[in-house]
């Protein structure tokens, strides 16, 4: 999923800076990158995607942070957006639809 994200956002002429294959480490390379906008994926290994949304927010309050879930985790989404995430991009991945996602988080 990671490389298919990477793929899109290359494509549509963002620069990818990392990518981190867990929470915590999500959280440590939003905090040594500062990057203009992160995606996070709801089901995470050790730290979730919603705790690293509370920690990367705890850090930046102005973070720009679009979660990736799967079909019918509505509840989930609720969480997230409560936690600070801006925007949401259901998988599988549609291309015009991560972009969109992004468009939206960066305005």
């Amino acid at each position: 999923m990671r490389r298919l994200l990477r793929e899109i956002l290359e494509q549509g002429g963002y620069e990818v800076l990392g990518e981190a294959a867990t929470g915590a480490e999500a959280i440590e390379r939003y905090k040594e990158l500062r990057p203009d906008f992160v995606t996070l994926e709801v089901v995470m290994p050790d730290v979730g995607g919603i705790d690293a949304v509370r920690a990367i927010r705890a850090f930046d309050a102005d973070a720009r942070i679009v979660m990736c879930t799967a079909l019918g985790q509505q509840s989930l989404i609720n969480e997230a957006r409560d936690a600070g995430a801006r925007e949401f991009v259901v998988k599988p991945f549609q291309p015009s639809r991560v972009l969109e996602a992004v468009q939206q988080v960066l305005e």
